[in-house]
């Protein structure tokens, strides 16, 4: 199965960890990362696509993408 998630947050330090935890847990960026500007809050919001091959798992909707 291929596991996809679009991750997003506030252009800062936390973000930045929460990608490379997810690259440590074996999970690819696919494509460039995005940015918009959020004028409410006055900061930048980035996301980024990563991707997962999981070998012998079957996609189902009650799959919890965090727990992989």
């Amino acid at each position: 199965m291929k596991a996809y998630r679009y991750i997003t947050g506030p252009d800062d330090a936390e973000f930045c960890r929460r990608i490379t935890q997810l690259l440590n847990q074996g999970w690819e960026l696919a494509g460039q990362p995005t940015l918009t500007y959020d004028a409410n809050k006055q900061r930048v919001i980035c996301g980024q696509t990563v991707l997962k091959e999981i070998s012998g798992l079957e996609y189902s909707e009650d799959i919890d993408l965090n727990s992989i």
